[in-house]
């Protein structure tokens, strides 16, 4: 809050020296004369209501007598009634036009009313009469404080200390200047200057705290609080000030008390209910935080720092509608603040509403060019969008102007991680890791970038850190045996090796159990319960048991996507035999049957995941979409076991066979594997089923595709059987399709 000298009050609470007794210059009676010493005697000791008595027994003797005039519209100020004061001075002015201190004496009435341009034309006929006032020059700077103008205040300022070099107020009024003007060392050195002529005015004391609590020294600025609450305790706004430093030094609870020693002072003060608003969002408490915004507005609905935070409470309550209303309020009432659009732009874009949200922050970059928050929230809305090269630009621009932030180096890392520039992804994962050491996201995605390049040995050690992400969901068993990653023997040892994520990811990685097994040890093998059947009889696993059923007793463990790290695999070394996983021969019979002797070709068709999957709209198909491109000629038969909403009736119309009610666990699915010729699947547990069976796979893939595939190439080091079929740069299936259909029909030319 910015602070203003109280120049006026000082004046107004030392009549003599806004006064000059004109007594000399009329012929007064002697008893007239006697009440004016009187009622300015009490005037300057502060009893009022005496003075009142002797100023206006003067008056019913003598109406046009204008000190007495004066001195009562003085008096009016003081006791708030600066309408009232308005008239004594009128009269006052009426009789003697020429005095500079009753023009000096209706500047501070229009003062008190905030009739600021009229307050600084009295105080410009004064200065035209006693240019040499040092008095009137402050009362001049403190009004040009008030309606900003912080540089014809200084000079203000510099004239009354010209004149007076010893003027308290003034120093103080020049320090209040220079804070506005954001010179905040000569403001210091000013409020120096005034502490040192008076170290007993409380407000110098309160000054000296402002200043030095923007120069970032809260713990200095608290002490310059505690000093003038010495002075004054019971002074609301000092406990208020006081408050807003212990919130600087992170003392929340300690600012909380003292807000609240403010606010048993002052019920009414809006600013200390919003402050403490401030103090509880720190601490998490975002219900008890609105509820002090709201009641700063009861008692100010025009406060646009209630509103803005009121906002801000509501975003993180994740009440992004009303968020949105709160900060158009406060923008309606500060159209100017570049802040309020840049958070009302992470409420939109948590309503999904990215147009209106990258427009939002557009405005607040007009506003201010040089913020960088909004260029990074702005990235992230580009991001959201699929629009990463735009994004680019946006988080360059803003690690130019703010290249300390760890964040904006990691989101810079995954833009170009998604544009497939992978080198440059693992710079700027590093430029955020050299940051922030332990940033568990920029380690876990430059790991998906190293391994999406194929630099295996970097990409495993980095892949580790998926344990200690908050983002991407995982978490490590909370095992008491040791973890295994290959730093110990195995002979003669109980190892658990366990299934962490989806079903592909524990297709692809059993391939290690028959390694883990060739170390000497006992191998207990945990998977997800549809996949038990199938790889129970899995080379290498003694016992496979579903997760959640009871284990038998182990000495290490090891989660099956470490494996790798645990065998030092590159790209060379990868284990892949043509097959590791076979479909129960009773089962496929079986199947055999259902599906009947083949006529043509036979294509297996697998068009979508787990809906579940954060990527899912990426890398699933629709399924008309597939279906347009297969070409005549061909029998096709669905793989997959639940079908999505509107698929049944495609199938049927298409003449595509579906069993998904008869289908149990992975085992059936593996026997109606064997069943066709080819498997054509996007990036799903079917395709890693068909892979690990040595079945001839197609893989449709997205444009960003999991690191697992690598990139530019047509085939996979981790299945000899799978041939991959990519987007391009446009993320459109209709190419991908395309070339489907024409190596579709290519089968039907080898019949």
């Amino acid at each position: 809050m910015k602070y203003v000298t109280g120049v006026s009050a000082n004046a107004i609470k030392n009549p003599s020296k806004v006064h000059t007794q004109l007594s000399a210059q009329w012929d007064l009676q002697p008893e007239v004369a006697d009440w004016f010493k009187q009622g300015l005697a009490w005037h300057q000791r502060g009893h009022l209501d005496e003075a009142q008595v002797f100023y206006k027994k003067i008056l019913a003797r003598q109406p046009s007598h204008p000190d007495a005039l004066h001195l009562l519209g003085l008096m009016a100020v003081q006791q708030g009634q600066a309408e009232l004061a308005l008239e004594w001075m009128d009269q006052a002015i009426a009789l003697q036009p020429g005095q500079a201190q009753f023009h000096l004496g209706m500047g501070l009435a229009r003062q008190a009313l905030e009739q600021w341009q009229e307050a600084l034309r009295s105080f410009d006929a004064a200065l035209s009469l006693e240019p040499h006032n040092a008095q009137t020059w402050t009362c001049h700077g403190e009004v040009c404080l008030s309606v900003k103008r912080p540089d014809q205040a200084l000079l203000s300022f510099e004239q009354a200390l010209q004149v007076k070099p010893d003027h308290v107020q003034a120093w103080l009024g020049r320090s209040s200047a220079l804070r506005q003007l954001a010179r905040l060392g000569e403001a210091l050195d000013s409020c120096a200057r005034a502490l040192a002529m008076d170290s007993s005015d409380a407000q110098a004391h309160v000054l000296h705290g402002h200043v030095l609590l923007e120069m970032g020294r809260a713990r200095e600025a608290l002490a310059s609080y505690e000093q003038a609450l010495v002075l004054k305790p019971k002074d609301a706004q000092f406990h208020f000030s006081r408050g807003n430093a212990l919130q600087a030094l992170g003392w929340i609870e300690a600012a909380l008390l003292s807000y609240e020693q403010a606010l048993t002072l002052a019920p009414d003060h809006a600013l200390a209910h919003t402050h403490q608003g401030h103090a509880w969002l720190k601490l998490g408490r975002a219900e008890q935080a609105l509820q002090t915004y709201d009641q700063a507005l009861q008692l100010q609905p025009g406060l646009f720092e209630a509103h803005f935070n009121r906002a801000n409470a509501l975003n993180q309550l994740s009440r992004d509608e009303e968020a949105v209303a709160s900060y158009d309020r406060a923008i309606a009432l500060r159209p100017d603040c570049a802040e309020a659009y840049s958070n009302r732009g992470n409420s939109l874009q948590k309503l999904k509403r990215l147009s209106q949200a990258l427009a939002s922050y557009d405005q607040a970059l007009a506003l201010k060019p040089d913020f960088a928050e909004a260029y990074f929230n702005r990235g992230n809305v580009l991001h959201e969008a699929a629009q990463d090269l735009q994004a680019v630009q946006s988080y360059q621009q803003a690690i130019a102007l703010k290249g300390d932030e760890a964040g904006f180096f990691y989101n810079l890392g995954n833009a170009y991680k998604r544009l497939n520039r992978l080198s440059e992804a693992v710079a700027n994962f590093d430029q955020a890791l050299a940051l922030q050491p332990e940033h568990a996201e920029s380690h876990w995605n430059k790991s998906l970038a190293l391994l999406a390049d194929g630099r295996y040995g970097e990409g495993w050690a980095s892949y580790e850190w998926r344990w200690k992400t908050t983002k991407a969901g995982f978490q490590l068993r909370p095992l008491t045996q040791p973890l295994w990653l290959g730093q110990h023997s195995l002979e003669g040892k109980t190892i658990l090796l366990h299934a962490e994520q989806g079903l592909g990811d524990t297709l692809q990685f059993c391939r290690y159990v028959s390694q883990v097994k060739a170390l000497g040890a006992r191998v207990v093998l945990e998977v997800q319960p549809a996949l038990v059947g199938l790889l129970r009889g899995l080379e290498g696993a003694d016992v496979c048991v579903a997760a959640a059923q009871p284990l038998p007793a182990f000495e290490l463990h090891c989660p099956l996507l470490s494996l790798p790290l645990a065998f030092g695999t590159e790209l060379h070394t990868i284990p892949s035999p043509s097959a590791y996983l076979w479909a129960d021969a009773a089962r496929t019979q079986a199947w055999g049957l259902s599906v009947g002797t083949k006529q043509m070709p036979r294509v297996g068709l697998a068009w979508s995941g787990n809906p579940r999957h954060l990527n899912d709209h990426q890398r699933s198909l629709s399924l008309s979409d597939l279906l347009s491109c297969l070409p005549q000629g061909l029998e096709y038969v669905s793989l997959q076991k639940e079908l999505r909403p509107g698929d049944a009736p495609l199938l049927l119309a298409r003449g595509v066979r579906h069993f998904g009610e008869l289908m149990g666990d992975f085992s059936d699915t593996a026997a109606l594997c064997e069943s066709v010729d080819l498997v054509l699947s996007v990036d799903t547990s079917v395709a890693h089923l068909a892979g690990a069976l040595g079945k001839p796979c197609w893989v449709m893939l997205p444009q960003v595709p999991d690191w697992r595939w690598l990139l530019e190439r047509d085939d996979s080091p981790w299945y000899g059987s799978v041939r991959l079929y990519r987007q391009g740069n446009d993320a459109s299936w209709a190419p991908v399709l395309e070339r489907v259909a024409a190596d579709l029909s290519g089968l039907l030319a080898l019949r």
